[in-house]
């Protein structure tokens, strides 16, 4: 039997709640940068005697699709590390406390995440009328 088992498929099962998270952020990046594709090439082909239809938000849809596939990778890349650091932990026979600054850091990058997405939203929004 592994020693502290409960404690290190506690870490595992965070570890891949924030993969899960991290990779559903990536799918909506890459939903984000196609749609906005797909709404510029519309545009072109709907454009009528030289004058083209306006696609609100145009360059910032490909640059947030962009930004949160990074913000997916850089997750799985701090999920790993709190996962490495709290496996040790519990290996380890000192009793010591984790700061929880990955976790907040995590937070603070999801977080931030949602206020991008708020302002590319409002940006698109008031383009648009």
């Amino acid at each position: 039997m592994i020693r502290n088992f409960s404690d290190h498929a506690a870490n595992e099962r965070t570890f891949l709640a924030w993969v899960r998270t991290a990779i559903a952020v990536m799918a909506f990046g890459f939903l984000v940068a196609k749609f906005n594709l797909f709404l510029q090439i519309t545009a072109e082909s709907l454009a009528r005697d030289g004058h083209p239809v306006r696609v609100p938000g145009g360059v910032y849809g490909g640059f947030a699709g962009v930004l949160l596939i990074v913000f997916g990778i850089v997750i799985i890349a701090m999920a790993s590390v709190r996962f490495l650091r709290t496996g040790q932990a519990i290996e380890s026979p000192e009793q010591k406390t984790d700061p929880a600054t990955i976790d907040m850091m995590l937070a603070g990058l999801m977080v931030a995440l949602g206020i991008a997405l708020l302002v590319y939203l409002g940006h698109t929004l008031a383009t648009a009328f």
